[in-house]
């Protein structure tokens, strides 16, 4: 019978040591930098919303981990260059919680008397927008978009950088006024398309989709997981076509337009009858 105790974070930062000592560490891990790992931060990041979305919770806790070492990777390199280290992450995480969260930790301190709160979601959100308002003039940031980052995936910074605008009073009063600002959208499209302008119609593009985000965002609905769904179905749909079609004896590459349609809906009409079945 295997006692061995489980494994701790502690042992964690003790392997990333070993894995970038320079006489017996790995060749890999030993040639990596802050910008050669970025890449995979990202990837484990989308990794976890896969397995969350899935809802395959055994693979969701290894991609977690995952993603919790590509912290420890980063500390790791800090440490070396004498910036900081894990430690330190973690001391300024847990500091920047209590500070946003003054209704939980009343007297400022992680173990200090808990009373009860009166506060409303409403007064939440308004309090923790004042606080992150403050930290962002702090760092200098200016201006109420300034910090917003550009790396982020082009949908999820749209909805960041609307929400932000909104809480100043810039926004949309109802959904009606964002259906008829889309409507509007895809009449300027049709107006470059005509003029067939590459660059004007990329542009007018461009503005439908942030038009199409700010529906989802008064709809309450995260664009980003919606168009994941809406990808996962078109998929689905696809490959239930391929599959008739090579019944069928055909190739669906070579069939017309009119065939790819009927098996276009056929899908459509399995997928329905199978969603029933479930139900």
């Amino acid at each position: 019978m295997n006692s061995k105790a489980p494994y701790g974070v502690d042992d964690l930062l003790y392997l990333m040591r070993r894995l970038r000592d320079p006489e017996t560490g790995c060749p890999w891990d030993l040639k990596q930098n802050y910008q050669s790992i970025t890449p995979s931060t990202l990837e484990e990041a989308y990794e976890v919303v896969d397995a969350i979305e899935r809802k395959d919770y055994p693979h969701l806790r290894e991609e977690l981990g995952d993603l919790v070492f590509q912290a420890i990777f980063y500390s790791q390199l800090a440490a070396e260059e004498k910036r900081f280290d894990f430690a330190d992450v973690v001391d300024a995480l847990v500091t920047k919680l209590i500070r946003r969260h003054p209704h939980v930790f009343q007297d400022g301190t992680l173990y200090g008397q808990i009373e009860s709160s009166q506060l409303t979601q409403a007064n939440v959100n308004h309090n923790w927008e004042a606080i992150k308002q403050q930290e962002r003039t702090q760092k200098g940031a200016e201006g109420v978009l300034a910090d917003v980052p550009l790396a982020l995936p082009a949908i999820t910074r749209a909805v960041k950088l609307q929400k932000r605008a909104a809480r100043i009073g810039f926004d949309w009063p109802d959904v009606k006024g964002v259906m008829m600002k889309l409507l509007e959208e895809m009449r300027e499209l049709d107006t470059a398309l005509a003029a067939a302008d590459p660059a004007e119609i990329e542009a007018e593009v461009g503005d439908l989709l942030f038009t199409c985000v700010n529906l989802a965002r008064h709809l309450r609905v995260d664009p980003e997981s919606a168009l994941r769904a809406t990808n996962n179905k078109f998929v689905a749909r696809f490959q239930l076509m391929e599959r008739t079609a090579e019944r069928e004896g055909n190739i669906l590459s070579l069939l017309p337009q009119e065939e790819l349609e009927r098996l276009w809906q056929q899908a459509k009409l399995t997928e329905s009858v199978s969603e029933t079945d479930r139900s």
